[in-house]
């Protein structure tokens, strides 16, 4: 047993030094013929690890303003999907928030909101971005302290005054090197002094809460844009454990405040932070899927280029194949041999892709500052796959070599 056991290992060392050889004396069409296992394997994981890396960061951004936020926006929401009819904008009012802030016994604050992106204005500079008409209340229920200055407060919200807070974005287009503190800028022609400057902290989802403006809600609505609705209502529950209870006050208190009927839908939708997440996470999930899936079309066809090159390969050195079976090879040991070959280049062409895609990797995160985390799974499936590809592509020249005739081999010129 044992030295069947020897034979065989012998066997397949003297056809992986037969294998390399052949390979090495073709330096630059190997190297060409793993380009397509490289590119597919380097893709593969960097690719899924944008995906990651940025599910991972929308995830932590989210969580960070705490789990205990409600939001409700205008517009109906069937089977997971809102929608907005006639007048569904305009659904929410006022005297919605201040119902809510009145008779919500599980909310900590009760933030109404009104935004509309409008052109800014400071001297010769003008930048478009969101204007957020809100309540003092909003730096509580959204963990958005200023970094410099301050917000307004609830008299000069009373006044509607004309004042704003800024985000970074906004301070970086408008003002450079300036201090921003105390000058005028003017958003939709009206002149607002800054009191204060937003804690920067980058994209949530699709919304860039540096790019943004605060202003009163009174200011935004009478004085701005000319309305009396709402675009939305943000809701700070107490604690973590009261979400529940607060969804069904809310729903209750806002379809008394819209007179529905039982047999009538909501004209108001409501989302925690967890549906959020659950949302950035599944759609995270399904790009990263199929980012991965199309760069594993660079697999197969490079597996497609080694079953090509394999195939040339036989070709080549059929005179050689009817040598080695004159002399007693098997027709397992030319299958053996070839398909060596073939697991070889796409191996090759799979470490060589794994040590690119994390280089990739982490040039994107340390230079572009892009969230790329490399992720172990996506390394060892990437290197499996290509080691199938490799077996899968490299069977039929195998077997085509270890088919053939030694008789006709030897003939072949």
């Amino acid at each position: 047993m044992h030295r069947i056991i020897k034979k065989q290992f012998t066997e397949i060392v003297e056809s992986m030094r037969m294998a390399m050889a052949s390979l090495l004396a073709n330096k630059m069409r190997a190297a060409l013929t793993m380009l397509g296992i490289i590119i597919g394997v380097a893709a593969v994981i960097t690719m899924v690890g944008l995906g990651n890396g940025a599910q991972k960061a929308i995830a932590d951004r989210i969580q960070s303003l705490g789990s205990n936020l409600l939001f409700i926006r205008p517009g109906s929401s069937r089977f997971g999907r809102v929608h907005f009819g006639a007048g569904s904008r305009m659904t929410l009012k006022n005297k919605d928030a201040d119902a809510l802030a009145e008779k919500c016994t599980t909310a900590q604050v009760v933030v109404p909101e009104f935004s509309r992106n409008a052109q800014v204005e400071f001297g010769a500079n003008n930048w478009n971005c969101r204007i957020v008409g809100t309540t003092p209340d909003f730096a509580i229920a959204r963990s958005f302290p200023t970094t410099e200055g301050r917000y307004f407060n609830d008299d000069e919200m009373a006044n509607s005054e004309r004042i704003a807070v800024i985000g970074t974005d906004v301070r970086d287009n408008l003002f450079a090197n300036i201090d921003p503190i105390g000058k005028t800028i003017k958003i939709n022609k009206h002149n607002f002094v800054v009191v204060g400057l937003l804690t920067k902290k980058g994209q949530v989802g699709w919304m860039n809460e540096d790019d943004q403006i605060i202003i009163p809600i009174t200011t935004a609505q009478r004085r701005v844009f000319g309305t009396d609705y709402l675009t939305g209502i943000t809701i700070k529950v107490l604690n973590d454990q009261l979400v529940d209870k607060a969804f069904i006050q809310v729903e209750k208190i806002l379809r008394r405040q819209h007179r529905l009927r039982r047999d009538q839908d909501n004209d108001f939708y409501i989302r925690n932070q967890s549906d959020i997440i659950d949302t950035f996470q599944q759609t995270n999930k399904t790009f990263g899927f199929l980012l991965a899936s199309i760069a594993g079309v660079s697999l197969i066809v490079g597996g497609i280029g080694i079953m090509n090159i394999m195939l040339v390969s036989v070709t080549e050195r059929t005179r050689e194949i009817g040598i080695r079976k004159a002399l007693g090879a098997r027709k397992k040991d030319i299958l053996l041999q070839f398909l060596i070959e073939s697991i070889t280049l796409s191996l090759s062409g799979g470490i060589i892709g794994i040590l690119m895609g994390i280089s990739l990797s982490y040039v994107l995160s340390t230079w572009a500052n892009w969230n790329a985390t490399v992720s172990i799974i996506s390394v060892f499936l990437s290197f499996g796959f290509a080691t199938l590809v490799g077996l899968f592509f490299g069977i039929y020249p195998a077997r085509k070599a270890s088919l053939l005739d030694p008789i006709n081999a030897l003939r072949y010129e």
